[in-house]
Order: structure tokens, then C-alpha cells, then sequence
């Protein structure tokens, strides 16, 4: 009897360990051991460059004051500026509260003058008409960009949803779906769909864990999370199986709020897409420190390091569509792209964000911008896609070197300072890096004057081959005691491969 017992536990250890073996899919539990535990999918650190889309009712509007993002238009003209998100009371007269007020008397007052002085916030639900979205136009627009991955705006904190959800509307007492009212399309679905044709392209759908003025989330959270928040996300990722799952609308309560060791484990062990799925860390001030993937916005990202984390952006200083800001508020294609070459330097994935209008185009600006990334990265994106951050992210010039802060980068642009455009005395990044099994990838700023190109600390094999990317032939180069001195190539404008920072390949790195 005890023969068989052993024999029996001895096959059934067996199994577990072959079942291991086989890669049978985890099951995560309800603690941040466990869900941590969890590797953000390769194809997710390989992609490096994704799209972001904010699109809503508050496209319809289009406004804000400059310095100011579109899409909180509702909460700018309406939420109580006398509390702060948290509902702790906002100090009288302090800078943050004459903002908030100067503000908001800036949206009443363009809302009164343009669409009358008793108008609603909720009357831009029948105007959000859609009439001229493509879902494919779009779709072609993203992979011609060079994007990998797609990340639209399901529902943003005004809690008005881009697919057919009864809760949006049974919560708000009103239609409050793109289906009920306005488009009376599955904006969702239509995208998903064309998204999902595109070989190098994959769909993810941003959604707002809080809705502002929701009537359930003001009378009791646990009843808005019970009855909106968890069954409208477990719908969202049932429905359309989204490969990106960007959470938000967390920063301000803690975990014992919105209790997101409830929902991780469902989302993790059911939804459609396995181990495939990408989550980010808005889960309730644990930014930074759980959940999937770390976030910035308008910031410098995170240092190089083993997780997996994204730095995210407007093309326009608003992430929704903002018909106030001029050409001054819009980053130019130089600086997007310099703007994805140091974050992947730096091991980070870039998500350039867009802001359509309400009868659903791209404004021609942000295509061309898309188009022109797209450009670069046909020559140059071997250097970015499937790359890891190399020994160190650039090389510096001598000369001092400057801080900053998010601020700097929300209303500045010091990447040009370390680069191209330094103040007297200060140092410039000379070069910034990647590398991809033993190939090290030297992207240019600018072309060394003196036409001789120095990657300090590089060490090459006999084997290794210089060239540059879009150029045919190999480059001249020389190993020193300093490192690799490499003769650039004499080359006609019209040949120069690229508008914007030229890449220079060294294989066979030791």
C-alpha cells in the first residue's frame, strides 16, 4: 500500500513539474507578490513606439485654456475648485487654487459665448457625431508611423463610453454610449477591427478606473467600483481583447479605494489574451511600484533599469484635440523624434499621444507629424525596435550638465538643450545609444564637424563591420586607446539619409 501511495505522489510530482515545464499559464493571486511577479510581454519591450488617442465629447468642444489639456474641459468648467481631488479643501488664495479659479472662469466664459449661457456639458453627447471616422484611414495612418501598438481612449474621466455600455448609462440616468447617442457606432469595435488587420500593429484601450460627476461614484465609491468600474472593464476586455490595458484616474486615493487586488487577478487569469496582455501601474498611488509596466507623462521617465516602463506625450501640448493652441504648442517632427530616440536610449517605450476632432479626423497636422516619424524610422528603426538600453544611454561632451524637472519638459524642450541647442558652457549628448544582440547603435544629434566620428568605451572584434543606416558600403574606422574613431561619409545632401539623426552601426561588439 505505502509502494503505491509513493508511486502515485511520485507521478503526480512528475506531472506538476511537466506541466511547469510545458509553460502551463499561472494563476495570480490577490496580492502584489503575486501579481508583480508577472514579466510585461516581450513583444510590448520590443515594440518601443505606440500611439496614443484621446477622443471623446470634450473633442467637441476643443478647448482649453494653452497650458491646459482639452480633455478635462468638463471638470475645468464645472468641478469644485474649492477641494482638491482628494476632497481635502484647497488652501484660499494659494497659487494652485487662483489657477484652478482663473481657469475655470476662462471655459464658463468661452461655453457661454460659444454655444450659449445655459448650455450643458451633456448636449456635447448628441454634437460627438463622428460622421468622417475611418476606422481603417486610421489604422493605415498608425502603421505607416512605424507604430507598434495602439492605445484609444474607451472611456476618459467624463465616463461617457466609446462602446455600446448600459452601465455608463444606467449610472448617468441618461444615453451615455457612443452607441445610444451621438455616433451610434462601436467606436471601439470599428477600431479594434481595422487595428487588428494590420500585421505590424497591435490594439490597446485606455480606460479611466474614476468618472468625475458619475451620480453612483458621488453617492458611495464602492457602489461606482461594484457596479461600474469592475463590470465595465471585465466587458471591455472580454468584448474587444485588447493586447494594451492603460489604467488611469487613480492618482489620488490610495489601493484600500479602489481596490485593485480585487480586479488584477481577474484581469491577469481570464482575460482573452493570456500572458499576452500588457498592464500599466495605475492601480491607486502605486505608480512606480506595482502593477505592470511604470508611467510618466510630460516627464523624463525612469532611469535604465530591468522594468519595463513608458514615457507618454501630446503631439500638441493637450492630449485631446484643442482648437486653441497654434503652431507654437505643437512639437515639431525633429523633436518627436528626438523625443523616442532618448527614451529608448534609456530603455523606455514612447507613446506619442493624438487628439481627433468630434466628427472623427486626424488633424492633418498630427498625420503629417505620424507620416514623418513613420519616415525616419523605415531607415533608422533597426536601431529602435527590439533594442535594449547598451552599457550607458549617450555620450556627453565636456562642459557642465543641467537638471530639469517635469515642468521643464511640460513647457520646454531640454532634450534640445542636451543636444543640438546648449547654453554657453554646457554640455551636449554627442550621441545616443542602443544595442540588439552584439550590434551597439550610435544615433547622431548632429554630424561631427570635423567629420570624424569618437564612440568612447567601445571595444571591437576583428570581425566588426561600421556602417551607417540608409547608406550602402561600409565605414572606415579605426580601434584607439580612447576607442573608436570612425570616418563618416562624404556624402551629397541629397543623399543623406535621414532629415533628422543619423545611425551609425558597429557589429560585433565585444
Amino acid at each position: 500500500m505505502k509502494i503505491k501511495m509513493l508511486l502515485s505522489l511520485g507521478l503526480t510530482s512528475m506531472l506538476s513539474l511537466s506541466t511547469a515545464s510545458l509553460g502551463a499559464p499561472q494563476e495570480y493571486q490577490p496580492n502584489w507578490q503575486s501579481i508583480d511577479s508577472r514579466e510585461t510581454p516581450q513583444w510590448w519591450r520590443d515594440a518601443r513606439f505606440g500611439i496614443f488617442i484621446h477622443w471623446g465629447l470634450y473633442s467637441v468642444p476643443a478647448y482649453s485654456p494653452h497650458g491646459q489639456y482639452a480633455e478635462w474641459y468638463w471638470h475645468h468648467k464645472d468641478g469644485n475648485k474649492n477641494v482638491r481631488f482628494d476632497g481635502q479643501p484647497m488652501r484660499p488664495g494659494s497659487p494652485a487654487h487662483k489657477k484652478a479659479l482663473a481657469v475655470q472662469k476662462d471655459v464658463k466664459a468661452y461655453q457661454s459665448k460659444v454655444y450659449g449661457e445655459d448650455s450643458k456639458y451633456e448636449e456635447f453627447a448628441e454634437q460627438f457625431t463622428a460622421e468622417l471616422f475611418d476606422a481603417d484611414h486610421w489604422a493605415d495612418i498608425f502603421d505607416r508611423a512605424g507604430a507598434r501598438y495602439v492605445v484609444l481612449t474607451s472611456k476618459h474621466h467624463e465616463g461617457y463610453t466609446l462602446w455600446p455600455n448600459k452601465h455608463a448609462s444606467e449610472s448617468f440616468g441618461r444615453p451615455w454610449n457612443s452607441v445610444e447617442i451621438g455616433p451610434k457606432r462601436d467606436l471601439v469595435g470599428e477600431l479594434t477591427e481595422a487595428v487588428n488587420k494590420k500585421a505590424n500593429v497591435k490594439m490597446g484601450l485606455y480606460y479611466s478606473i474614476w468618472d468625475w460627476f458619475n451620480p453612483k461614484w458621488l453617492e458611495n465609491k464602492d457602489k461606482y467600483i461594484d457596479e461600474v468600474y469592475f463590470p465595465q472593464i471585465k466587458e471591455l476586455i472580454s468584448t474587444y481583447k485588447p493586447n494594451v490595458l492603460y489604467t488611469d484616474g487613480d492618482w489620488f486615493l490610495g489601493e484600500d479605494v479602489w481596490r485593485p487586488l480585487e480586479i488584477l487577478p481577474w484581469i491577469l487569469n481570464e482575460n482573452p489574451r493570456g500572458d499576452q496582455l500588457v498592464i500599466n501601474d495605475r492601480w491607486g498611488k502605486v505608480r512606480g511600484k506595482h502593477g505592470g509596466y511604470y508611467t510618466t507623462e510630460y516627464g523624463t521617465g525612469f532611469p535604465n533599469g530591468d522594468h519595463a516602463w513608458e514615457e507618454t506625450r501630446g503631439i500638441g501640448h493637450s492630449f485631446g484635440y484643442n482648437r486653441h493652441e497654434s503652431i507654437d504648442q505643437y512639437a515639431s517632427t525633429e523633436d518627436l523624434i528626438f523625443n523616442l530616440v532618448d527614451i529608448v536610449s534609456r530603455g523606455g517605450n514612447f507613446l506619442l499621444d493624438i487628439g481627433p476632432t468630434g466628427d472623427g479626423r486626424i488633424p492633418p497636422i498630427m498625420e503629417a507629424r505620424l507620416l514623418e516619424m513613420g519616415d525616419w524610422l523605415t531607415v533608422n528603426g533597426e536601431a529602435i525596435y527590439g533594442t535594449k538600453d547598451w552599457i550607458k544611454d549617450a555620450q556627453w561632451s565636456e562642459g557642465k550638465r543641467d537638471s530639469y524637472t517635469k515642468k521643464d519638459y511640460h513647457y520646454g524642450n531640454p532634450i534640445k538643450e542636451m543636444t543640438t541647442a546648449p547654453k554657453p558652457g554646457y554640455a551636449v549628448k554627442q550621441a545616443y545609444f542602443t544595442k540588439k544582440a552584439n550590434n551597439v547603435y550610435a544615433i547622431l544629434p548632429r554630424w561631427p564637424e570635423s567629420g570624424k566620428l569618437l564612440i568612447k568605451d567601445l571595444q571591437l572584434s576583428k570581425s566588426s563591420k561600421v556602417t551607417m543606416l540608409g547608406v550602402n558600403g561600409q565605414l572606415s574606422f579605426s580601434q584607439t586607446s580612447k576607442g573608436v574613431e570612425v570616418i563618416m561619409p562624404n556624402l551629397r545632401p541629397s543623399e543623406i539619409p535621414s532629415l533628422y539623426l543619423q545611425t551609425v552601426k558597429f557589429s560585433a561588439v565585444q
